[in-house]
This record gives C-alpha cells, structure tokens and sequence, in this order.
C-alpha cells in the first residue's frame, strides 16, 4: 500500500538501525530534554551502535563567524570544549552555503580539511559526515549548529548510516530548538516577573562556576576518605564526568552571552568602523580626521551614519559598545 502523500516520507534504513532510531527516540524524551551533555554523549552513543566512529562533536555557530564546540569525543575520550574562528572554505562556511549534509566524498575533503583540525590531529579522518542543525520557527529554519561523524578508516559511512545520523541531528536540533524557544517566551514577559529568563552576564557565569567547582571539590574531599581502590576509583570516575559537563555548560552558556555589539559593529562600513574604533579612545572629530588622513566633513559624516546605525544619540554609548565588541 503506498504511502500517504500528506505524511512525510519514511525515512530509508534497515530494520535494524530503525529499531535502535526507535529508541533514542524514546531515550532521549525522557530522559535528555533539560542535559545537554546527556543528550550530545546519548547521541554519539546510538550512532556507535550503527557504525564504528572515531571521532564525534556537536558545534553551534556564535556570532559573525565563530563556532562553539560543546562536546568532543575521539577515540574513546572526551574533547576540551572549544571554540574557533571559521573562515570561507572550511565546512562551517559549506553547510551555511548550502544548508544539507557534507560528505567528504562530496570534494575528497577539501572542506573537512580547510578548516580548522578537530580530534586527534595527528591522524587524517578518511571519511566524514557533518549535517546542519535547523532551527525550526516562525523565522525559516537558519542553521544554527552542526553534528559531524567522522572515522580514520576509509568508507566507512554507508547512505543508511548518513540517513540515520541526520534522522538523529534532526531530533537533536527538535530538543535544542523547543527549550531555545521555551527560554524566549519567558523572556517576552515582564522583567519584573520572578521568573523570567535572565539575559546571561559575566557575573552569571562566576556564579555558575563558583557553584559547580564547589559541588565537584566536595565530591573529591568525600573521596579521599573512601576505604578501598575499587571505591576510589568509582568516585575518581564521577568526578572526572562532573568536569567534562561543566566545561560543556560552561561553552554552551557563552552562547547566550549578547552579540549586540558585535552585530552592530559589522554593520558598520570599513570606513566606518576605523571612525568608531578611535571613539573608543575618547578623540575629537579634529583629531580622527588628522589620524585617518580624511576632512573634517567626512569625519562627520561618518559619526553621523554610526549613530544611526547603533540607534544612539550620543558618542559615549557608542564608545562603550564598540569597547565590548574589541574585547571579546
């Protein structure tokens, strides 16, 4: 019987692969909605039963051109969380192009290889798969992050492995997207509301570490006390898990971080921001127009057009927003 033109399309994977699908569907709405590193391990962990994999990472896009890596795991241990500078050809800048999965047979990994090396850098990925995580909304669906496979064996990524791996970046990117989207209704309310989404501060992230490192410290005063190896080493092993999840936390919550200066400073036209870096130093219209070599008039012009542009009346808020963005 053929299917129902209205229902989207089954997706095309063996018995098998649907049942360990079936699931992590399952897994991961009881049990990861509200831990992320739950949810990035738990999802390496499904495509470990579908496909051997050396290396594994979950990466969300912050800002104009930057990556946040979260989660990283290769050859059976956990990666530092990251975070680079993407430039034009590696596969960051691939997926925003063209918004579907990346294969590195696509272009014999030129891509893969462009940007910037991930895992154990002294072996060469013979086959990779990455996909873009969509947000869904009201907005289109930008790409928003990316999930990436890879192996140091050659072929080893089959098309029901490609088709599982993006059936699960998907559900991923479903999760994600909900509590992202949970957050911003709390934040359209009142600000006085009690409990109302706060926007993250450097003092957020003091308190947040503060209290982790405390909790992980107690756990580790707890285990010297223990009576035998085989104890100590379990409490040894929560520990080091306690870690890896506040480094993951830790990246993920600079995500929330405001990318408003840095936003409206990319708005502005070279010219415009030279003008708007010396701001920051306090100059004069008569001194900018000696350091830049330009007239008076321009100078003008300029600082006219960045006030518009940065929505502010006066030179010393503007000052303030582009020290911020030159600091992070």
């Amino acid at each position: 019987m053929p299917d129902d033109p209205e229902r989207p399309p089954r997706l095309r994977v063996d018995a098998e692969t649907t049942l360990i699908l079936r699931e992590a569907f399952h897994k991961i709405d009881a049990n990861y909605r509200n831990d992320h590193y739950g949810l990035y391990d738990y999802a390496r962990a499904v495509m470990s039963k579908i496909v051997p994999l050396d290396h594994f990472y979950i990466g969300f896009f912050h800002g104009a051109n930057r990556v946040r890596y979260p989660y990283g795991y290769d050859g059976g241990m956990y990666t530092d969380p990251a975070s680079h500078i993407y430039g034009p050809h590696g596969q960051a800048a691939w997926l925003l192009k063209h918004r579907q999965t990346y294969r590195m047979q696509y272009d014999n990994g030129a891509a893969l290889n462009a940007g910037v090396a991930s895992g154990d850098t002294s072996r060469a990925s013979a086959d990779a798969v990455t996909t873009p995580l969509f947000r869904r909304g009201r907005d289109g669906e930008p790409v928003f992050g990316m999930m990436s496979m890879q192996s140091y064996r050659p072929d080893t990524f089959d098309d029901n492995a490609v088709r599982a791996f993006e059936w699960l970046a998907d559900l991923v990117a479903r999760v994600l997207t909900t509590e992202a989207e949970d957050v911003d209704a709390l934040r359209r309310l009142p600000a006085d509301v009690e409990d109302a989404a706060p926007v993250v501060t450097a003092d957020h992230i003091v308190e947040l570490l503060s209290s982790r490192v405390a909790d992980v410290r107690q756990r580790a005063q707890d285990a010297l006390g223990l009576p035998d190896a085989d104890s100590l080493r379990e409490a040894l092993q929560r520990i080091v898990t306690d870690c890896q999840q506040l480094q993951s936390d830790l990246v993920e919550l600079t995500l929330d971080i405001d990318n408003g200066p840095e936003e409206r400073f990319r708005s502005l036209t070279a010219a415009e921001q030279g003008v708007a870096v010396l701001l920051t130093s306090d100059m004069h219209n008569e001194q900018i127009a000696r350091e830049l070599g330009i007239s008076l008039h321009t100078v003008k012009t300029h600082v006219r057009n960045i006030l518009a542009k940065y929505r502010m009346s006066g030179r010393a808020g503007v000052a303030e927003d582009v020290r911020k963005h030159l600091a992070r």
